[in-house]
């Protein structure tokens, strides 16, 4: 159960299917949530054994929807600003966001989605295990070098 209210996402659009389709494949692990919106991609992280789940956004509306839709789902999501340390992120935000982002991330994994397939995220250190497309979107699940 979702409701965006004035939140983005309600699960239905393709790069947020993607994004889910590679979560699921994965072992379940600490994640962040970045740019939560409505809190799905959390929700359902922490309904796949994800744990510790930490949603963080900069917009207060989209922090105050995750927290009541995690309370709706009953499941245990920590919400926030801060980007603390986790082994795995998402991030369904836009390229340039997603490109500005990974250098900063305390993971040393991420799903990334929010663009065209004809558009590819490029940060150093990251390579990319898998790519995803769908309807002329992508996701990719990157991998931070050692």
């Amino acid at each position: 159960m979702i409701d965006p209210g004035r939140a983005f996402g309600t699960g239905a659009h393709p790069t947020t299917r993607l994004c889910l389709e590679l979560l699921q494949e994965l072992e379940p692990t600490s994640l962040l949530d970045v740019g939560c919106g409505s809190g799905v991609v959390s929700i359902a992280a922490a309904k796949l054994g994800f744990a510790p789940v930490r949603a963080v956004d900069l917009d207060e509306t989209a922090l105050e929807v995750t927290t009541a839709n995690a309370a709706a789902n009953v499941v245990v999501v920590d919400v926030g600003v801060e980007l603390l340390r986790s082994e795995l992120a998402v991030m369904n935000i836009a390229l340039d966001v997603v490109e500005r982002l990974l250098p900063a991330l305390p993971v040393r994994r991420a799903i990334t989605s929010g663009y065209l397939d004809s558009d590819e995220p490029r940060a150093e250190g990251w390579h990319s295990l898998e790519r995803r497309v769908r309807d002329g979107w992508a996701a990719d699940l990157l991998e931070l070098r050692p």
